[in-house]
């Protein structure tokens, strides 16, 4: 195998429950199954019986006005601890409390569980644009999850700053954040050119720091959450438009863990190829 140095991390992020606002943070554990406390909560929808998911977001676009964060940083082989809401009305809520589905469902306007253990077989709504190209157009269909995950696929999501400077040259109106792309290691190249430099390391692994080791998967389809009004971002479905235009809607990849261990923030990144 050949070992290339490729890069550093730049940012890490954490989201304890789907498709809310999460965490950035310093340093993060990975585990076999991701990011320690990684969509560890979700919300079940009683009446589709699915998990709610911005990625239909005629439902489920509000959730990205909640952020959620650990009251205390989860442990390995313990419980995960509780979660602490910070409510688009500008409340506060914790999973602790004992009126939380009925604060959540009243928000939201849907009558919702928050779920700490994954159902036997979990799926969600995912909503298609119309996008011209895409096999899918103005639709919605049924996503099966991996079981025993709230994961919609890979464990690990990782993006470049290649990649939003890319995105960002081809549409300079747009706000190419990584919030909106939702990955757990943000990661700034060694090469300094704007490309979309990951679609050449699916197939490699990847090694970051003195103990994580990934495998990386598959590119990453990017779906009609990337252009959901959040935060100061406004909705701008040309986010999605120029992603499909460019790059075939990838931006991104999805990695599997073959190695756990501690990620901090500036960990040098390699990549192992044959």
């Amino acid at each position: 195998m050949t070992r290339t140095l490729v890069g550093k991390v730049t940012s890490l992020w954490r989201y304890p429950v789907k498709s809310m606002l999460g965490e950035r943070l310093d340093a993060v554990e990975v585990t076999p199954t991701g990011v320690l406390g990684d969509r560890a909560y979700a919300l079940w929808d009683i009446q589709t019986q699915r998990i709610a998911s911005a990625k239909n977001p005629k439902k489920w676009a509000k959730l990205l006005e909640f952020q959620a964060t650990f009251i205390k940083s989860p442990q390995p082989q313990a419980a995960m601890p509780p979660v602490r809401f910070a409510l688009p009305d500008g409340d506060l809520a914790t999973s602790n409390d004992s009126n939380i589905d009925r604060v959540l469902s009243q928000l939201l306007g849907r009558d919702v569980e928050l779920l700490r253990t994954v159902p036997e077989t979990p799926s969600l709504d995912q909503y298609w644009p119309d996008l011209e190209g895409a096999a899918n157009r103005d639709t919605v269909t049924q996503l099966f999850m991996p079981a025993g995950t709230f994961f919609d696929s890979c464990p690990i999501h990782a993006l470049t700053t290649a990649t939003l400077a890319r995105l960002q040259h081809l549409y300079p109106e747009g706000q190419f954040e990584p919030a909106r792309f939702r990955p757990n290691i943000f990661i700034e190249p060694t090469a300094a050119e704007s490309t979309f430099i990951e679609n050449d390391w699916v197939g490699s692994q990847m090694t970051i720091g003195d103990e994580v080791c990934l495998s990386i998967d598959t590119a990453c389809p990017r779906c009609v959450v990337t252009t959901v009004a959040q935060s100061d971002l406004p909705t701008d479905l040309n986010i999605l438009r120029t992603t499909a235009q460019h790059n075939n809607s990838i931006a991104g990849i999805r990695a599997s863990v073959l190695r756990s261990g501690s990620i901090r923030c500036g960990d040098p990144i390699w990549l192992e190829a044959n």
